[in-house]
């Protein structure tokens, strides 16, 4: 009787070690966030789905055509705001030209800085005036207009400039989304978010200096 139950307990014993461990849960996989352009949610995927070519670091062609014109429409805006100090003495319009020329002259270095990496030809500072081909950029002041602002001085000099500069700017603003819907590369996508932000900001003070 005791030699057949050690020779169950060592068949016991046996079974036991062979036996395979548990096994070991599945590590789930995380999913991957592939970024979207600014105010846009990112699109969330499988690690099989992610493309390695994926980039938003080679610029398309509405990039560069979207950073190339903001430069011109910059220097206009700063051409503007350069008449301000001789034409008026309203302190609240010398301010709001003053952020739009320390603002846009930096824009205008970032935009540079762009072009320049990418190769792309930067804009003269001669081609600010509204001339030309840039005369069709939305919000661009004409000559004529440029000129009548010039002239003015004192009160009738703000009315024109905070109306001519409120459509400036929203030629800006224009620009910039359609950069938003066209353009791919990450700094221009965030510049265009940023023009949208600040300039609309600028647009609702400049309205209501222009009914005080």
């Amino acid at each position: 009787m005791r030699t057949s139950m050690a020779a169950l307990m060592i068949v016991v014993l046996a079974a036991a070690g062979c036996s395979s461990p548990p096994a070991e849960p599945a590590t789930p996989v995380a999913p991957v966030v592939l970024p979207g352009k600014p105010g846009e949610t990112g699109e969330v995927v499988r690690p099989d789905q992610v493309d390695p070519n994926r980039t938003r670091e080679t610029p398309n062609s509405a990039d560069v055509d979207y950073m190339t014109m903001m430069i011109p429409h910059h220097q206009q805006a700063i051409l503007m705001t350069d008449l301000v100090a001789a034409k008026t003495s309203d302190e609240q319009v010398r301010a709001i030209a003053g952020r739009i020329a320390v603002t846009q002259d930096a824009e205008i270095q970032l935009i540079s800085d762009w072009l320049t990496k990418y190769g792309k030809p930067v804009p003269g500072s001669a081609e600010h005036s509204g001339h030309g081909e840039h005369a069709s950029m939305p919000g661009m002041a004409t000559p004529e207009q440029l000129n009548a602002l010039r002239a003015a001085n004192g009160s009738e000099f703000d009315k024109l400039f905070l109306s001519l500069m409120i459509t400036h700017h929203q030629g800006a603003l224009t620009m910039a989304e359609g950069q938003l819907s066209g353009g791919v590369e990450t700094k221009a996508q965030e510049f265009a978010q940023d023009v949208i932000t600040g300039q609309s900001a600028e647009i609702e003070r400049m309205r209501a200096l222009s009914t005080k």
